[in-house]
């Protein structure tokens, strides 16, 4: 499976755990050390050990790959699993605000992700369009 793939699906794990402003950067022209971010937020310190138990699970059933480091599970606050091509940080809101990963890798462009993780597109007009429709 490529690194693409890997992030996409581990935003769609994360997302089956109701992660909330899950977004994945792609950052292989930027940095050597790994192609995609995916950062997520949790609620709480029960969610975000959930959440990152999901996508590691998901990934190893799914595409037989394990990280090769978890780190921050035992607090819950901010959990980092590194899949080599692909870094999964899950947050609780504030750890995420602090650290701002996104404006950190602001010159990254956001890698597209499916409705079922982002939710619906809103139109010009503010309402969102069905699923399925075609925009006027």
């Amino acid at each position: 499976m490529e690194p693409k793939d890997l992030a996409v699906l581990a935003a769609e794990a994360a997302s089956d755990k109701k992660a909330e402003d899950i977004v994945a950067i792609d950052v292989h022209q930027l940095i050597v050390v790994t192609d995609y971010f995916v950062i997520a937020t949790g609620r709480n310190d029960r969610q975000v050990r959930t959440i990152a138990d999901e996508v590691e699970d998901r990934l190893r059933e799914e595409a037989g790959v394990k990280p090769i480091g978890r780190e921050g599970a035992e607090e819950g606050k901010w959990v980092l699993l590194d899949f080599a091509d692909v870094v999964v940080h899950v947050f609780q809101p504030e750890e995420r605000d602090f650290y701002r990963l996104e404006n950190l890798w602001s010159d990254a462009p956001k890698l597209g992700l499916p409705e079922s993780v982002t939710g619906p597109v809103p139109t010009a007009r503010g309402g969102e369009e069905p699923t399925g429709a075609e925009p006027e």
